[in-house]
């Protein structure tokens, strides 16, 4: 028996720390994740949703501590009081999300690793039978090291987090495992190859036979029925198709997209802004500055942003800049780049730099 609870200790115990650091090293990317979840599309729990950034920082720390705790035996029993509610919460969120299909991706991993909201759901459930079973047997988990010892490793632990979620927070992630990393090519991720895996539909066509209403399904061709079309037909998605680490990068104004002119500058600064709005007053008040800058290194300045036009020309006018504005969607703004505004270089359609704007001044260094 100490065995199988050791093993099942280090199992969830690592789990939970490889999964809190990987958040950890992108909160502000699980907040948006919360604040789809509080949407009133899922939960309707909008009153959350100003507090997403803050729950993010408190539940990604508390994931990494308390998978430390675990494994060094410490509050033993105050832990699996924590873990076990924790996952159940969890496991409540990625079930409602796999039944109802409302968030396609739990966030679990982060970016790291993606899962479909049913694989999310069993990995919950592994995990919750896991943690009932430590529960029960939590007689068997004895301390690895001495109580002083043990208060020295959970206070390090803490603290490291804090300062990692400061860091990443005022900066960007330390490690980048979205498509829009530097380095990255933006053209070559848009790529679909001729033999990728085509999308598979259903077509459910509604006849009346014999005077009762029979579905005839099909891959989309007519089908041949002794009987009176309805008019109604339904298509449902039985397999996805491939799709490209880039499928959702547009830049357009006015119904132009100027996206693959873009792709073929060969320097180019990226102005983004997934809100104006809720921008930063200390990134925007470097815009003149860093515009002017890049406009004499030999760059194109473009901004892009989901904010409406009257929007951005208030910008120019309240920051005294000329950024020529283009639209692109917000959410694959906000995938780019963890900072509003922010900076991104791209020479020749490649990633070569990405900048919080606290740190806009290394632009050119």
């Amino acid at each position: 028996m100490n065995i199988i609870v050791n093993i099942s200790r280090g199992f969830v115990g690592l789990l939970f720390i490889i999964s809190g650091l990987i958040k950890l090293n992108d909160p502000l990317g699980f907040s948006f994740k919360l604040e789809e979840y509080f949407s009133e599309a899922v939960l309707n729990l909008p009153f959350l949703v100003p507090l997403a950034l803050a729950l993010s920082v408190v539940i990604v720390i508390t994931e990494v501590l308390l998978g430390v705790l675990l494994l060094i035996g410490y509050q033993t029993k105050w832990v699996l009081y924590s873990l076990l509610g924790m996952i159940v919460f969890f496991t409540f969120l990625t079930f409602y999300s796999a039944y109802f299909n409302k968030v396609t991706d739990c966030g679990c991993f982060g970016d790291a690793i993606k899962l479909t909201p049913w694989e999310s759901f069993i990995k919950d459930i592994v995990l919750l039978v896991f943690i009932v079973f430590l529960y029960l047997k939590q007689e068997f988990i004895q301390p690895l090291v001495e109580l002083k010892v043990q208060q020295i490793i959970s206070g390090v632990t803490l603290l490291l987090c804090a300062l990692m979620a400061y860091n990443v927070l005022n900066h960007l992630p330390m490690v980048d495992f979205r498509p829009y990393k530097i380095g990255a090519d933006i053209n070559e991720n848009m790529i679909v190859p001729e033999d990728a895996p085509k999308a598979i539909y259903s077509y459910n066509w509604e006849f009346e036979v014999d005077g009762e209403n029979t579905v005839i399904s099909t891959n989309g061709s007519y089908p041949e029925v002794d009987g009176t079309f309805t008019g109604n037909v339904e298509t449902e998605l039985v397999q996805k198709g491939y799709e490209p680490p880039i499928h959702d990068f547009s830049i357009e104004k006015n119904g132009i997209d100027i996206t693959p002119e873009i792709l073929d500058e060969e320097k180019v600064i990226l102005v983004i802004s997934y809100d104006l709005y809720l921008a930063k007053e200390k990134g925007l008040s470097q815009l003149t500055t860093l515009v002017d800058q890049a406009r004499s290194e030999g760059f194109r300045v473009i901004g892009m942003s989901a904010s409406s036009e009257e929007e951005t020309e208030m910008i120019n006018s309240k920051y005294n800049t000329s950024i020529d504005w283009y639209f692109t969607d917000q959410t694959t703004l906000k995938t780019i780049v963890r900072s509003n505004p922010a900076v991104v270089r791209v020479e020749n359609g490649v990633i070569t730099d990405k900048l919080h704007f606290n740190d806009f001044n290394h632009l050119f260094k």
